[in-house]
């Protein structure tokens, strides 16, 4: 002994060493077994959860400017605070509303895989986008909690992609997520095709708050987790529910949203 410093590694250090190689190792066997695929198109990709560069530039994400209250995109800056003429028109009972991208073909074809074939390795990526898009509704919020799926259509397709998307938004973000806040008390026949007011006719009365969660959300902030906004029916009578029980502010947060104007439509 010459009593220099020992620079041998612990036993620790060498344990958390060969834990990393055992986990990098693994991770090479996965892909070998399962390799990263586009999740839009299945072309090969360097990452799972990865979109690969053609179809990432072919989807039409949101950006600024936008409608402060409504997230709709504007076709041209009309300076700051300016509200749309649809929301001034008709004010939601929501505070603010974002979305990630334009409901296009391309980003329908995502929304349908994860909600239709249990494409659940879209999950992660959807909620980092998400996370990232509502980074201003986030901050301050005290809930985050998900559009609610009759328990019948909750059955039949076994999960219920809002929830999903919101419960990795709320790790994201640590907003506290409540999965039961809401639920849906009457089963509503499927939105796809019905005009906007038929689609606020067919859910009026088809949410409530959950037992003993008025105490909860009065005079706190949530945040509302859905896959798409179409008209907006299904977000806006979730959100008078929460008005009703004295919550303070509602806000909006979605993967996708058709955008008016634009032609497409669900």
């Amino acid at each position: 002994m010459d009593g220099g410093i020992d620079e041998t590694p612990g036993f620790a250090e060498r344990g958390r060493g060969w834990a990393r190689a055992a986990v990098g190792f693994g991770r090479r066997l996965a892909d070998i077994a399962l390799p990263p695929l586009c999740l839009s198109c299945g072309q090969g990709v360097e990452a799972h959860g990865a979109l690969c560069g053609t179809c990432w530039t072919a989807m039409a994400f949101i950006e600024a400017p936008f409608c402060p209250v409504s997230g709709v995109p504007f076709p041209f800056d009309p300076g700051p605070g300016i509200v749309s003429a649809a929301a001034l028109a008709s004010p939601p009972p929501y505070a603010r509303a974002r979305a990630v991208m334009r409901y296009s073909d391309e980003s329908a074809r995502l929304v349908h895989r994860f909600k239709y074939s249990d494409r659940m390795e879209a999950a992660p990526a959807f909620a980092r986008w998400m996370a990232r898009a509502g980074a201003e509704l986030l901050e301050g919020a005290d809930f985050i909690a998900p559009v609610p799926l009759h328990r019948r259509r909750l059955f039949s397709r076994r999960f219920n992609q809002s929830a999903e998307l919101a419960r990795r938004i709320s790790h994201l973000s640590a907003v506290a997520f409540v999965p039961d806040l809401l639920e849906r008390v009457r089963a509503t026949r499927p939105q796809v095709g019905l005009s906007g007011a038929a689609r606020r006719r067919n859910v009026a009365g088809a949410f409530r708050l959950r037992a003993r969660a008025r105490e909860l959300v009065k005079g706190r902030i949530v945040v509302i987790v859905d896959d798409v906004i179409t008209t907006g029916a299904t977000v806006e009578a979730c959100a008078r529910v929460l008005k009703a029980a004295g919550t303070r502010e509602v806000r909006v947060l979605c993967l996708a949203r058709v955008v008016p104007g634009e032609g497409a439509t669900i």
